[in-house]
């Protein structure tokens, strides 16, 4: 049995995240590449035609998705 690993949020945070000024905060979002490649998976994912490959690429995407999430709400409700 292969075990599907994902692929670590850490390693996309150099080549697909940026940094956005909202008002007096920063917020963490992905870069128009990352973002298109999120959605190009998610359609995918959809269809039920994600290669393995595209498994463990989408479930690191998703994760890093959900930290960014997190992490942007505490950003904005430390700035109010």
């Amino acid at each position: 049995m292969l075990a599907e690993l994902m692929i670590k949020p850490s390693s996309l945070i150099s080549k697909g995240v940026e940094v956005e000024s909202f008002g007096s905060t920063y917020l963490f979002r992905f870069n128009e590449q990352l973002q298109d490649r999120m959605e190009s998976l998610l359609e995918k994912s959809k269809q039920d035609s994600l290669t393995i490959d595209e498994t463990n690429e989408w479930a690191g995407i998703k994760e890093l998705s959900r930290i960014f999430t997190l992490i942007n709400a505490e950003l904005a409700t430390k700035a109010q």
